[in-house]
């Protein structure tokens, strides 16, 4: 059970009062929606403890996710992001995909291997689309952590989360797309 009570995130040099408040339980998707799209995924980079928060408390199980418990909390999360890139990069530098990550040799024993995250691609999008947030989705789910959050995913991914909820996971979904918003058991409107 992932646990928002009052929640307020800090933002650049001031407070935003708006709240939230929401339990995300095992076997649900849950969708924050509305809002800004910045603010939306700032609120998911909180429940992993990385952004600060001026109000309320995120807990995981009953455990406060805080600065002494977050990067054990970490650990029971698996976060896909928008995309790789830096917003406003402005050098010629391309990210790697997550495959090439795994082709490293520190990442050898990983239980993972590349064509196992191609098999994984293949169930979210069978019809073959190549998007950098399909492969990322992919990744998080092989990593079979208990609570996968997921920042703005296609709308091809919405038969996919929802089976990642039946199978027991907390899935909680930044998104303004209806499709998603289709398969979720709770909306939480920003």
């Amino acid at each position: 059970m992932l646990e928002l009570n009052e929640v307020c995130l800090k933002t650049d040099n001031a407070v935003d009062h708006t709240t939230v408040s929401m339990m995300a339980g095992e076997g649900r998707v849950t969708c924050i929606t509305g809002g800004t799209p910045r603010w939306r995924s700032r609120m998911l980079l909180a429940m992993l403890g990385l952004a600060p928060l001026s109000c309320g408390y995120i807990s995981v199980d009953g455990e406060p996710v805080d600065a002494t418990t977050a990067r054990d909390m970490r650990r029971l999360m698996a976060y896909v992001p928008a995309r790789l890139t830096s917003v406003g990069e402005t050098t010629v530098y391309a990210a790697p995909k997550a495959g090439d990550v795994f082709r490293l040799r520190a990442n050898r024993h990983a239980p993972y291997s590349v064509e196992r995250i191609e098999q994984e691609k293949k169930l979210i999008a069978p019809d073959g689309v190549n998007d950098e947030r399909i492969e990322l989705l992919a990744v998080a789910a092989l990593m079979q952590r208990p609570i996968l959050l997921v920042d703005n995913p296609p709308a091809l991914c919405a038969d996919y989360l929802l089976g990642q909820a039946v199978s027991g996971k907390v899935v909680v979904v930044s998104t303004d797309d209806e499709a998603l918003l289709r398969v979720a058991h709770q909306i939480v409107e920003l």
